[in-house]
């Protein structure tokens, strides 16, 4: 069964209007589910482990009692790990020790200097003391998310990473714990939803309390983290997957296709965009894609997502086509032309770039190195990927020597007096020299 993929064309009259309608996305949740979220954060703040065992046995049909229950210790996630099936073991393994050599590179470390008086000024950097890092559960687990959220959390030098999965129906995914073990993660509970958000954000009996949350989920889960934010630290609010993919028409169409279908199908609302300047080529990628469609084994919720939030786009050349990229600031972005490099220098705006036509996004999302875990809807233009950075804390360095500080004194006498703060004039007077 075929059907109408939306092209567009950059001459159109109303080309800047219908690039809006497609690219919209309402990531806020409605009053109802505000409501409920918020209920579930005031139980969990007032009745800690007892409402985290009603919600978990109420939505995901559980049955305990304790929490001892709903924790999976360090020996288990090890057991998981080692009764991998080999392949399985060594891919998740060395999809590790790729991500963590990646996040090596981005620790940054102290420093500081002397000024000619004696003066100190620096930066300390240290590591959060604990994190929360949220992973979905059940048939959609998904294991490469422990390694992209926990293993930066571990190089930046963080001492205890609590991880949350729920198990509906008690359905424990076990390559999900193997990634915990090969992550670094220190304690794993199996409770998720808005009440692992609170449990973490405001800590239970049971649930210690962290200092950042991280990691994806539903539509409580991000509600809840929009909710938190303040009490502790988040990393994002993410809307759904996207690909972004600029073709010079070369490429092979079935590869192109099947990179616009591999975010397709994460879901009905992930978006797929395809911008050429090669109006042929664009039909090529079109007869692959009806071609293709029928053989996937998500094709509904594929042919929902093209339906409704994909595009093919014709422009007229490759400036317009960098241009428009800026403008829709992708998390994926894939650049499949001659020369990726020169191109890659004009993007200001992307979560990640790929570059060439070899460079599948689906690299990027296991086994690359670098965060699959990348702004959406946007917000590329002012975030960036998770990163080591995103679990390290910067405080200032400052200590006077007696010279600096009296010649320092002088100028924030003079700017403290100018704000009528006479305290703190006054405190930096007393160390003027006579």
């Amino acid at each position: 069964m075929s059907f109408q993929m939306r092209t567009l064309d950059s001459q159109q009259a109303d080309f800047t209007q219908a690039m809006d309608d497609l690219l919209s996305w309402e990531s806020v949740s409605d009053h109802q589910v505000q409501q409920t979220v918020l209920d579930i954060l005031h139980q969990i703040k007032t009745r800690g482990d007892e409402a985290v065992i009603e919600f978990s046995n109420r939505f995901d049909r559980l049955s305990v009692s304790s929490m001892e229950q709903l924790e999976i210790g360090q020996t288990q996630l090890q057991e998981a790990l080692d009764n991998l099936p080999q392949e399985r073991r060594t891919a998740l393994l060395e999809a590790a020790e790729r991500v963590r050599r990646y996040h090596e590179k981005q620790r940054s470390d102290s420093w500081q200097y002397q000024e000619e008086d004696g003066t100190v000024l620096g930066q300390q950097v240290t590591a959060m003391d604990r994190v929360g890092i949220y992973v979905p559960g059940g048939k959609a687990a998904y294991p490469s998310s422990v390694l992209m959220n926990a293993i930066p959390a571990h190089v930046a030098g963080v001492k205890e990473i609590i991880m949350v999965v729920p198990t509906p129906d008690g359905e424990v995914n076990q390559l999900v714990l193997a990634a915990a073990a090969a992550a670094g993660v220190t304690r794993c509970f199996t409770i998720g939803g808005a009440q692992a958000v609170a449990a973490l954000a405001y800590g239970t009996q049971s649930v210690p309390k962290v200092d950042k949350i991280v990691g994806p989920g539903n539509i409580y889960v991000a509600t809840a983290k929009r909710f938190v934010f303040g009490e502790v630290g988040i990393d994002m609010i993410a809307g759904p997957s996207e690909i972004l993919v600029v073709c010079d028409g070369k490429t092979d169409p079935d590869w192109i296709a099947m990179d616009l279908f591999s975010q397709a199908e994460h879901d009905e609302d992930a978006q797929s965009i395809l911008i050429s300047w090669d109006a042929d080529y664009l039909k090529q990628v079109e007869a692959s894609i009806q071609k293709l469609l029928p053989t996937m084994e998500r094709e509904t919720i594929i042919r929902a997502s093209l339906s409704g939030r994909g595009a093919l786009v014709k422009v007229q050349n490759e400036q317009e086509a960098i241009d428009l990229a800026n403008r829709i600031a992708p998390e994926h972005l894939e650049l499949s032309v001659e020369n990726p490099e020169v191109m890659a220098k004009q993007i200001r705006h992307a979560g990640a770039i790929f570059m060439g036509r070899y460079t599948a996004e689906a690299l990027g999302d296991y086994c690359a190195g670098p965060n699959h875990v990348l702004p959406t809807s946007g917000t590329a233009r002012f975030s960036s990927p998770l990163g080591v950075y995103d679990f390290q804390k910067r405080s200032s360095l400052i200590m006077c020597s007696a010279d600096g500080a009296s010649e320092m004194g002088k100028i924030a006498s003079v700017l403290a007096r100018g704000e009528s703060l006479t305290a703190h004039a006054r405190s930096a007077e007393y160390r003027i020299k006579d």
